[in-house]
């Protein structure tokens, strides 16, 4: 299908479903993708868009030797301390060498916040990886990377579920930020290619987790807690990732078994299935006649192959609810509105396990 029929089509679809009417299968919010146990109380408000000031303050909770004691990185011949890491006015740099040099909003954040202002580096790493509660915005489409930004300062783009912090915080640095300093941005981390960062693992088991900050952190290593029909995501090594936020040391996803297959029908083919040799139309369409052949993105649409499974899951829903409206959100519509959480892990698995044959090795 031609993307001019296919933008079409999805706008016909969109008609459909009618102004202001309520989506979704009925599935409960997948809270395991905001990084939560329990729902949001009714009637919960989205937090502050001010950023709060970043701090080189000791924590009372360690003791201040641990916090300012010099820490290092396989293969980094960089040093910083706890109180360095934790920066987000001053992102530290492990490996300076795996990108191009970080300019003012990159490294320090937009510059009329001043000591409030966080570094897009800070959450999603100098390499633009980013991390299962944030974006993964390595290698994205320039044009698509703005339009998120405006989307964050007009309002356009929040969160299903209001407690998500990390939104709120966006939509006030992007509000921050100079048009010259979205454009810095936007090609500081479209320039850089894409490399796989999320290691899929089909499993009926996961490891007991904790949650700190909305990512999930492994309480132990043997797998003894039932799947349960979500993906879990946790550090291949949660010192280096959390402890020390490596650009280096990425993620294990855990996802049901069987669901990889799912979502590869469910991608490729929108779900098309036989039935007593008939063919049965899907629940919604092949994701490639807008990301690609190789999900890799097109002109202004996103990549996303490998990218982050909780962020996928997360983007599917918050378009499903409606939260996230920008101009581009009305051709996704149709596609995510019949589409049930276990669809959504379904396809969130494949995509995230799908590796394109021109992509470079793991790092």
């Amino acid at each position: 299908m031609k993307r001019a029929t296919l933008r079409a089509f999805l706008g016909l679809g969109c008609v459909a479903l009618g102004a202001g009417a309520v989506r979704g299968s009925g599935d409960s919010e997948p809270l395991w993708a905001y990084g939560y146990l329990t729902p949001p109380v009714p009637g919960a408000k989205a937090g502050s868009q001010t950023p709060p000031p970043t701090s080189r303050n000791l924590w009372t909770t360690e003791p201040p030797e641990e916090q300012i004691q010099p820490r290092h990185v396989e293969g980094s011949l960089a040093s910083y301390s706890k109180v360095d890491i934790r920066d987000g006015g001053n992102v530290a740099d492990w490996f300076p060498g795996d990108h191009s040099p970080m300019s003012s909003v990159i490294a320090h954040g937009p510059a009329s916040l001043g000591k409030t202002s966080w570094g897009c580096a800070f959450c999603h790493l100098p390499t633009g990886k980013g991390r299962p509660e944030n974006a993964p915005v390595v290698g994205q489409p320039v044009a698509y990377f703005l339009r998120q930004l405006q989307d964050f300062r007009n309002d356009a783009r929040t969160s299903a579920d209001p407690r998500k912090p990390n939104t709120p915080l966006m939509a006030g640095l992007a509000k921050a930020m100079s048009d010259d300093e979205m454009k810095e941005a936007a090609e500081y981390f479209g320039a850089m290619k894409w490399t796989p960062w999320t290691r899929v693992v089909e499993t009926d088991w996961v490891p007991k987790t904790r949650i700190e900050g909305n990512l999930f952190l492994p309480a132990e290593r043997e797998r003894t807690e039932a799947i349960a029909g979500r993906i879990i995501e946790v550090p291949e090594d949660a010192r280096q990732s959390e402890g020390l936020r490596s650009p280096r040391s990425g993620f294990i996803a855990y996802v049901p078994v069987g669901s990889i297959k799912k979502g590869e029908n469910l991608v490729t083919t929108g779900g098309v299935s036989v039935v007593d040799g008939k063919i049965v139309p899907g629940k919604t369409l092949a994701c490639a006649g807008c990301h690609g052949a190789d999900l890799m993105g097109l002109v202004d649409v996103p990549g996303i192959a490998g990218r982050s499974p909780s962020y996928l899951v997360r983007q599917i829903y918050d378009l499903q609810q409606g939260t996230r409206r920008g101009k581009s959100s009305p051709l996704m519509l149709p596609v995510v509105a019949n589409l049930t959480t276990a669809d959504m892990v379904a396809i969130a698995a494949y995509v995230t396990s799908f590796v394109p044959p021109s992509a470079p090795t793991l790092r």
